[in-house]
């Protein structure tokens, strides 16, 4: 019945600022980019590789408590990607790779105030 999930909506507040954001800063490639008979543009973005996309639609985010992240991305080396996406301009709160029992996270806003984390599992975690 149920098959997988395909798209997860990130709400912002400019489409091409998110755009630049989610494919300059952070590395995601841009996948669709079409006209809907409502306004807005379809417009989408993911990991090289992967069927899962991000629908990047214009909205308010509602804001998540701090301290965990609503979007996670997984990559091979958790301070690589730190250092990376920081020389890009990337602001992580706390401002360090945490490390966990399960591995390493590094957490960020994006320009709207989503929660994003890269992530790095070990052991059992990894992926």
């Amino acid at each position: 019945m149920l098959k997988k999930v395909v798209y997860v909506a990130l709400l912002v507040s400019d489409q091409d600022k998110a755009l630049d954001f989610y494919t300059n800063v952070i590395g995601l490639e841009r996948r669709i980019d079409a006209p809907t008979p409502s306004g807005p543009r379809f417009l989408t973005v993911g990991v090289r590789g992967q069927d899962f996309e991000f629908v990047l639609w214009p909205g308010s985010p509602a804001k998540a408590e701090l301290g965990s992240a609503v979007y996670t991305i997984e990559v091979e080396d958790c301070r690589t990607a730190f250092e990376t996406l920081k020389s890009r301009g990337v602001t992580f709160e706390p401002p360090e790779v945490l490390d966990f029992p399960w591995g390493y996270a590094a957490r960020f806003e994006d320009p709207d105030g989503n929660l994003l984390q890269v992530r790095e599992g070990r052991g059992a975690f990894r992926r």
